[in-house]
């Protein structure tokens, strides 16, 4: 199992020796922006490197929206991260679920997705997985309850979507965490990226404000989620605040050593 965490775009190699990280999520770029990916100095370093990458993509993509000034700037975008992550030798693109808003049919939005994907498989089909991570809340959401991820799975799954699973999301869903990956991977197949976030907020509390899994004041016992990552058998990546980040890996390299 590689354990690894989100480090800063700028040195993700130092950053990784400096955490024990084996693998590293990163933002291309400003994640609250639409510019196109940067070329980056260490480029050539990352892929004769033993270090895996995954990508996060911007927040504010929504490919679900019924807003023909989001959703098409969010397919868009998209497309931009895969590109720039393959360049990088990335294993997966994440984007959130996105959502429809308040009175819209979430039908169409789920449609979206599938639109998405079509038009790309018309075109050969993207370049490295895209991971659609659930989401914490959002009356709206098409990732934030299971049996509407199954619907959105019924739209894209074909095309080879991937799945990253939010630990600290799916506690403020009120997913029961004991059970997560069985009900997950009976939905998608499959977890290709797992973020390992402990939580600030209590269990069904639809908010998404991640703590360390140790010594973070998270509500989350850190024992469980090593058991979440046996069980997912995929990639770990902790978004935790940085001073914390070498220690949720050791332990989390421990416990599921165990």
């Amino acid at each position: 199992m590689l354990i690894g965490a989100h480090v800063r775009h700028e040195n993700p190699l130092a950053a990784a020796r400096e955490t024990g990280s084996e693998v590293v999520q990163i933002f291309l770029g400003d994640p609250q922006s639409w510019k196109v990916p940067p070329p980056y100095t260490w480029a050539d370093e990352l892929r004769e490197s033993d270090l895996e990458l995954f990508v996060h993509s911007p927040y504010m993509i929504n490919v679900a929206s019924l807003n023909n000034r989001v959703r098409i700037p969010s397919r868009k975008a998209v497309a931009q991260q895969v590109t720039g992550a393959a360049a990088l030798g990335a294993k997966g693109v994440v984007v959130h679920g996105g959502h429809v808003r308040q009175g819209e049919d979430m039908a169409e939005g789920l449609a979206n997705w599938r639109k998405m994907f079509e038009r790309k498989a018309a075109e050969g089909g993207f370049e490295v997985p895209v991971l659609i991570e659930n989401t914490a809340g959002g009356d709206n959401a098409m990732a934030r309850e299971l049996d509407t991820i199954a619907r959105l799975w019924d739209e894209v799954g074909e095309f080879g979507a991937g799945f990253c699973l939010d630990t600290c999301h799916a506690f403020a869903a009120g997913w029961e965490l004991d059970s997560v990956v069985d009900k997950v991977k009976a939905i998608t197949g499959r977890i290709d990226l797992l973020h390992l976030n402990n939580s600030r907020d209590e269990f069904g509390s639809a908010r998404d404000r991640h703590a360390n899994v140790v010594h973070g004041g998270g509500t989350i016992d850190p024992d469980l989620l090593a058991e979440v990552a046996a069980q997912a058998g995929a990639p770990v990546v902790v978004e935790t605040a940085a001073e914390g980040q070498a220690d949720d890996i050791a332990f989390l390299r421990e416990a599921t050593a165990r």
